[in-house]
């Protein structure tokens, strides 16, 4: 088996892969102070209630957007799992030819999306992939495997946090979308202008980057908000709630052949 941890702002996001065939797949919450005991007795316990052996582990890669998480995690897998794992970041083999001005300040989440999308889409027209995270991340990929750069954008929830603490009267609000987009109340009006503001704003980026592209790209979306924004425009072809767990598949098997 081989484990993958996609480390995020918000939340980590684990996978358990069987030869290729993804088989569990969990989130715990990101916490800075937490030790290495502490997520190497959660994980476990996850290990414990899904039937698995932590022994049966393989090979551990680990995507990180938080650098002072990595030596925690580090040590985790070392005392928990008996492996050192890879770390996306400069020096390991992506398969793609990565066209950033400093390739070291690119985050190591969007490589993963990029071989994603590439091993999983590519090879007929350039892709385009959106992850909706605590920021929002555009990525562009030719269709001869480069990664051509891409956008960074606030989050949803980002968004409406900051409508809500930077108003006196505004209240927070559930990132659901309203029947309508005029509306009577404060609470649907507020959800109305980030739902389908953030849906405009996608469609005009979207639009933009086909251009530059050439017209043509397959445009695919990850993210815990995804589904609820692919279900409101036309330019998402495909939602994979899994991307970045499978690129990071992939990344471990090119780098441990």
């Amino acid at each position: 088996m081989i484990m993958v941890l996609d480390v995020g702002n918000s939340n980590i996001k684990t996978g358990i892969f069987e030869g290729e065939t993804l088989i569990h797949s969990w989130r715990m919450s990101t916490d800075r102070v937490k030790s290495s005991d502490e997520y190497g007795i959660l994980v476990c316990s996850f290990f414990r209630h899904l039937g698995l052996k932590t022994e049966d582990v393989e090979g551990i890669m680990i995507s990180s957007v938080i650098p002072s998480i990595n030596y925690t995690l580090e040590h985790m897998c070392r005392i928990y799992f008996d492996l050192t794992p890879i770390f996306v970041g400069p020096g390991i083999k992506t398969g793609i030819n990565i066209l950033y001005d400093n390739p070291k300040e690119l985050g190591a989440d969007r490589i993963v999306n990029a071989v994603a999308a590439y091993e999983l889409y590519g090879g007929e027209v350039p892709l385009i992939t959106i992850d909706f995270g605590t920021a929002t991340t555009f990525g562009a990929v030719s269709a001869k495997g480069e990664f051509l750069g891409g956008l960074i954008c606030p989050g949803i929830k980002i968004s409406a946090e900051t409508l809500t603490e930077s108003t006196a009267k505004l209240p927070r609000i559930e990132l659901v979308k309203p029947k309508t987009v005029i509306n009577k109340n404060t609470v649907g009006c507020m959800q109305a202008g980030i739902i389908y503001g953030y849906v405009g704003q996608v469609d005009y980026i979207i639009r933009k980057m086909k251009a530059e592209l050439g017209g043509t790209a397959k445009v695919i979306a990850t993210g815990g908000l995804s589904g609820l924004i692919a279900a409101e425009t036309s330019v998402i072809d495909e939602v994979n709630a899994l991307l970045t767990l499978q690129g990071l598949y992939h990344l471990y098997k090119k780098n441990v052949a």
